[in-house]
């Protein structure tokens, strides 16, 4: 264990481990809500984020933009990122609903059982996944975005680190989606609808809610979701591959785990949680521990509290 080294990078493993952690609670919000609805695991839901930041090196590519290009300012630099972000999120809102009208659907109206729709998840995960590699010349190179901020553009100072603007810009984005998000949730007609679905499906569906409709609901905001974190992705670390989702998207799923999956609270405490373990990990440890530590904490903390930190489902949370 490297003490030193721990303390002479706290500061900046905060900044960097908030904004980490904010991308994985906004990925692990897809996980939540399906199981909260559902109670299944939507494995594909990193491929719904891997897509889009494929949605977002599209964006570039329309606008002219070359890859890894330089720093962008100005009427560009807004054009640039609110087309960005609507084509991240169109390419992941799409995907996840055509997953849950295509891969779970059918099942649910056989009355398929759980491990059925686990294989499917699965499977739908490593056909998106190996079909984008597949797909164009470079098929499974890496592909480059331009940088949207300086890098060294230092925003404010936070103990002995600077904060850049991609680090708050990161962190804000993460948390005003979830705060808009947990506010739909509990305050809208359809977030009842969700909740109602969430506690009890079958007497929802004798109250008139219409079922179905939720469920595409359910996969469509978590795709959304998907979107956001896919587009802050490719702001904070500008590039993408085929398979960029898998190790992220198993670290989510860890994330929505560890705050208590099925509750959107709990996503978000799991991922900042997650994100700050991994990088005060490889601080004390060594870089090559980082992914090691954030699932050795799971087990511990999944030991003593199997439920997670929260540990409420969606039908029952006061969100």
């Amino acid at each position: 264990m490297d003490w030193q080294n721990f303390v002479n990078t706290f500061w900046d493993n905060t900044r960097d481990g908030l904004a980490l952690g904010s991308i994985y609670a906004l990925i692990a919000l897809g996980y939540t809500l399906v199981y909260g609805v559902l109670r299944l695991i939507n494995f594909a839901n990193s491929e719904v984020f891997m897509l889009g930041t494929f949605g977002s090196f599209v964006a570039f590519w329309l606008i002219g933009v070359p890859q890894g290009g330089e720093a962008m300012s100005g009427v560009s630099l807004l054009g640039a990122l609110a087309l960005s972000f609507v084509l991240s999120v169109a390419f992941s809102a799409g995907t996840a609903v055509v997953l849950e009208r295509v891969a779970y659907r059918p099942l649910r109206k056989r009355g398929a059982p759980r491990l059925v729709f686990l294989i499917s998840a699965i499977g739908s995960s490593f056909v998106l996944a190996e079909a984008v590699g597949a797909f164009g010349a470079k098929r499974r190179d890496e592909y480059a975005l331009p940088r949207i901020f300086n890098a060294n553009r230092r925003l404010f100072g936070l103990g002995g680190t600077d904060v850049q603007v991609r680090h708050f810009v990161v962190v804000a984005s993460a948390l005003v989606m979830m705060a808009g998000l947990s506010v739909f949730v509990s305050r809208t007609r359809l977030g009842r609808g969700m909740r109602a679905v969430a506690q009890d499906s079958e007497t929802a569906r004798i109250l008139g809610v219409n079922v179905d409709q939720v469920i595409l609901l359910t996969f469509l905001i978590g795709g959304i979701m998907a979107g956001g974190a896919a587009f802050l992705y490719t702001l904070y670390l500008p590039a993408t591959r085929f398979n960029v989702g898998f190790l992220l998207g198993i670290k989510s799923f860890t994330a929505a785990v560890l705050g208590g999956i099925g509750n959107i609270r709990g996503a978000l405490i799991g991922g900042l949680t997650l994100g700050l373990v991994e990088k005060y990990g490889a601080g004390l440890f060594g870089g090559k521990w980082l992914d090691v530590i954030a699932f050795i904490v799971l087990v511990v903390v999944l030991m003593f509290r199997p439920t997670g930190i929260l540990g409420e489902s969606l039908g029952r949370s006061r969100v």
